[in-house]
């Protein structure tokens, strides 16, 4: 965001920065500065003579170099992470421009999966605070604390905020989430070009139940355990109410919470604001979009597919959620969908009989326990002792014991013959080669999603399922993999990043002004990722490039706003939907710096 002492005006098209600010202050804004870049007349007007190297640079470009330089330069990943938000405290513009210069190269260190390792050592690594920082132990604060951050009803679009309880697949980490929301919030501007002076990054700061937080004494946050319940609810419902007050056009994304709080927060507050959660409805979309593409090269119709999902949580049951209204849209009931997808998690495939100790997104697709009163079972000490997924995980493990033990993923697949499996289990090499070949012996072209990241945390790699399935498999990956050569043919692995789809899908919503985001805009959002797709040849990729993904995210934008517009859902008078997306979008250039 600018400080209070510029202000952002345009003018015939030009877009142009007034400031009061003077010598020093202009270049410790990252917003303003622009270093060697500043003009001759600029230096004089803002006092930047002799306190800049006297050399002007005509554009950015010897800067990129200079900053691609130090970052290839840098040791380790997590040391260039640290080095491109450092560049970023520096000069807004000039991160930016680099970023989508390398976007395939430095998107997985500015984000998933380097930021994992960053917020894991937030509390060594922090540099400048950047965000806002929202204590659960001060609730009558909420609003000031936001309105702290300085702007105005109409300067901010959009607000990503996390409790961090469910970070990617590292776990709870409290106050250190942050890192999640400003690298959520990076994407989306080097995607779709969301303003970055108009996003604000929060934390909501619950506490954690991360005993390494809670007895490390460099951490930042509160140094209790996770509250729940009302105290919970009433803390998130002052952020919303505080946000709608302080920023009513603005957009609120919901980041890696845990599995009830996520559901329960939607669903309590999608009517009311324009707002979404990424790990259900945005995995889920981007799973669908590549699913739009596998379906269609396998020959066999939406109805007639089997699917099986491992692992149960938010995102794996918001995958199984689309899925099944995608069934719904070509023909089948909703009781029918649901009936072809089967979900399998610590306690093996969900069952009727474990109802009471599962969680209520869970319980429509556990199975009948007369419909497995045949499978092969085995023990229930397969469940893994430490696993706290849901706090009834104990009386789980001794109901699944009770019954005689667990219907694992191997039993599932050889009784259902999935024609799809997808893993979001975030526990590697559970897609083993005797299962991916039991699936492959009853279905022509399997389709097999491991999307479970960081990489170390795949369920089977790109290459083993090639391999096993003799190069029929209908492959996509959580974590970015690198092409597969088999048997002359080039497999080009298609990554189910929520990169594609999340940032268009703001930027819809905020170029719409939406009251709301619908689940027919998600869809929109789905289907127009899935169109950037089309090579159909053996080994095609089933998604668009993360290379393309300014294209891909101005497709999606312009899919959601006619889509909200289609719904009555947009507020905003837009004639020409096109033409009102180009011009919502920021690039990293440089612009002309007035003095006021």
């Amino acid at each position: 965001m600018f400080s209070r002492l510029a202000k952002v005006s345009n003018v015939g098209g030009q877009r142009r920065i007034n400031t009061v600010a003077r010598g020093y202050e202009v270049l410790r804004d990252p917003a303003l500065n622009k270093g060697s870049a500043f003009t001759a007349e600029e230096r004089k007007a803002l006092g930047l003579d002799g306190i800049l190297p006297p050399v002007v640079l005509s554009g950015m470009e010897e800067q990129l170099e200079r900053a691609y330089a130090t970052y290839r330069a840098a040791p380790s990943d997590l040391e260039k992470h640290i080095y491109m938000w450092r560049l970023h405290d520096n000069n807004v513009t000039l991160f930016y421009a680099l970023l989508q210069r390398h976007m395939l190269e430095m998107l997985p260190v500015v984000y998933d999966p380097v930021v994992g390792e960053a917020i894991e050592k937030y509390s060594e690594v922090m540099t400048r605070p950047r965000g806002v920082f929202l204590s659960i132990d001060e609730p009558e604060t909420v609003e000031a604390r936001l309105a702290a951050f300085g702007a105005g009803a109409g300067d901010i679009d959009l607000l990503v905020a996390s409790d961090a309880e469910e970070i990617l697949g590292i776990g709870d980490w409290g106050s250190n989430g942050i890192d999640i929301s400003i690298g959520k919030l990076a994407v989306y501007t080097a995607a779709a070009g969301v303003d970055p002076h108009r996003v604000v990054p929060v934390v909501l700061d619950v506490g954690t139940d991360n005993e390494k937080l809670l007895n490390d004494p460099l951490y930042v946050g509160n140094r209790h355990s996770r509250i729940r319940g009302k105290k919970y609810d009433d803390f998130i419902d002052a952020y919303v109410a505080a946000a709608k007050k302080l920023f009513p056009k603005a957009v609120l994304h919901w980041e890696d919470f845990g599995s009830t709080n996520a559901r329960r927060i939607l669903g309590r507050h999608r009517k009311s604001v324009a707002t979404f959660n990424d790990d259900m409805q945005g995995t889920g979309a981007i799973v669908v979009a590549a699913l739009l593409n596998a379906v269609e090269r396998s020959g066999k119709p939406w109805t007639e597919q089997r699917v099986v999902v491992l692992g149960a949580g938010t995102a794996g049951v918001g995958i199984a959620d689309q899925i099944r209204d995608q069934m719904v849209r070509k023909g089948l009931t909703v009781e029918d969908a649901t009936k072809r997808i089967w979900l399998v998690d610590l306690p093996g495939l969900l069952t009727q009989d474990m109802n009471d100790q599962l969680l209520d997104f869970q319980r429509p697709y556990a199975r009948p326990a007369a419909e497995v009163a045949g499978y092969a079972r085995i023990s229930a000490e397969a469940i893994p002792s430490a696993e706290t997924r849901w706090p009834e995980m104990s009386a789980l493990r001794e109901s699944v014991r009770a019954k005689g033990g667990l219907i694992d993923l191997a039993t599932v697949v050889s009784e259902v013959h999935p024609t799809i499996l997808i893993g979001t289990s975030t526990t590697p090499h559970l897609f083993t080669e005797a299962i991916v070949r039991d699936m492959a012996a009853h279905v022509e072209r399997p389709i097999i999603f491991p999307l479970s990241n960081p990489t170390l945390l795949h369920e089977a790699t790109p290459a083993q399922l090639i391999e096993w399935t003799d190069g029929k498999v209908l492959v996509a990956t959580g974590a970015p993999f690198d092409d597969v050569v088999y048997k002359g043919v080039t497999y080009h692995i298609g990554q189910a990043n929520n990169a594609a789809l999340y940032p268009g899908l703001g930027m819809g919503a905020i170029v719409s002004r939406a009251s709301m985001i619908s689940d027919e805009m998600i869809f929109a959002a789905a289907q127009a990722v899935a169109g950037q797709a089309t090579d159909t040849a053996l080994g095609a990729s089933l998604l668009p490039s993360n290379a393309d993904l300014r294209t891909t995210s101005s497709v999606v934008a312009l899919e959601v706003v006619r889509t909200a517009q289609k719904q009555g859902l947009a507020t905003a008078e837009i004639s020409d939907a096109v033409e009102a997306v180009r011009l919502a979008q920021w690039w990293p250039v440089y612009v002309p710096v007035d003095a006021a």
